[in-house]
């Protein structure tokens, strides 16, 4: 259920684009590096979890399991002990304020000045990730996001200003869709 708040975003950017694209007569080339780029950023930002396990919290016994998941490469294991235990990671490196706004600045770097499908695809797939669990966090539990996103940080954004700092990054990631669209044409 959770893998679907932020795949089902993807999958409706990967079919706009293909529908956008086909009417330009882009190369087929570009939509593999589409969709190889939104596969892989969907999934990037669960690294944060594995770091979370390996190095972070070695001692504790999900990182146990982990571990003998990776190990046996067993990802789908893995990838149901993420779903499983994500609300409980509060302190990971790319689930954070600050790497979202390096990635949109990067982002906004690679989306006006580079060709590469895969680097835009991939991108705005991570956007898109981390926007998902905003929008969840934000509907059911608005201290839970605060929580996460502003971790590590003696100051954080008063709940009142959460909606706005979503609609931000929401904002940016439309126009980082809208010159994905126009990137291949």
């Amino acid at each position: 259920m959770q893998r679907k708040r932020f795949l089902a975003p993807l999958g409706i950017i990967f079919l706009a684009t293909s529908v956008f694209w086909f009417f330009f007569k882009v190369p087929y080339y570009q939509y593999i590096f589409l969709i190889l780029g939104l596969g892989l950023g969907a999934f990037f930002l669960d690294l944060d979890h594995i770091i979370y396990w390996l190095y972070l919290n070695p001692n504790i016994e999900e990182s146990r399991l982990a571990r003998l998941a990776i190990f046996k490469y067993d990802f789908r294991s893995v990838v149901k002990l993420i779903d499983a235990t994500e609300h409980q990671h509060t302190n990971l490196i790319f689930h954070h304020f600050f790497f979202q706004v390096v990635i949109a600045l990067i982002s906004f770097f690679v989306f006006t000045s580079s060709d590469n499908i895969f680097g835009k695809a991939f991108l705005l797939a991570m956007n898109i990730h981390l926007l998902s669990h905003e929008f969840y966090d934000f509907k059911n539990r608005k201290e839970h996001l605060q929580d996460w996103l502003f971790a590590r940080e003696n100051k954080q954004l008063p709940l009142e200003f959460l909606d706005k700092y979503i609609a931000i990054f929401s904002v940016l990631s439309a126009i980082f869709f809208i010159l994905l669209l126009r990137s291949a044409t």
